[in-house]
């Protein structure tokens, strides 16, 4: 998928591959297409430690959502990616904690839409993942506070890993 996708190699003490991906909703038409290449990767992964991050626009039903978008196809995939060994380190570091990481600019409603998945060969390393908004600050002079929409109109997505 074009444009959507960003496969890197870290060169970090414990080397890893990252992918970056930004998956399309269901309005595109495009996102059943998304996930099947993505769950195709994670079921033949053969590339040692690695994470999946980015905006899925997709979520476990009633555990990531404020109202209900998420259907079957999106708790398929989620469960799919866990049982082929990548891990939402949110959900295994933090159980069915309700957090979101987009809100609905028309009604308000919350989302976590924006997932890191790690490869079990690297889940022991992931020490911390937290979410973290913008503040308005800067050389305007700005207050300090949590904004939603200060820097991105998503929570940026923070993951620690033992050094």
């Amino acid at each position: 998928m074009p444009l959507r996708w960003l496969p890197v190699r870290v060169h970090a003490p414990r080397q890893f591959t990252l992918g970056a991906m930004h998956i399309p909703n269901q309005a595109t038409g495009l996102k059943g297409d998304f996930h099947a290449a993505v769950s195709e990767l994670a079921r033949h992964w053969r590339s040692g430690p690695g994470m999946l991050v980015g905006d899925t626009n997709t979520g476990r039903t009633e555990l990531d959502e404020q109202s209900p978008v998420f259907g079957p196809s999106s708790e398929a995939w989620m469960v799919g990616l866990e049982a082929a060994g990548w891990h939402d380190v949110f959900r295994q570091l933090h159980g069915e904690r309700c957090e979101y990481t987009w809100y609905s600019p028309n009604a308000g409603n919350g989302f976590r839409l924006d997932q890191a998945f790690v490869h079990r060969s690297m889940l022991t390393s992931v020490r911390a993942v937290r979410h973290e908004w913008g503040t308005e600050a800067g050389a305007s002079g700005g207050s300090g506070e949590v904004r939603r929409d200060a820097l991105s109109d998503h929570a940026a997505l923070i993951v620690d890993f033992e050094g």
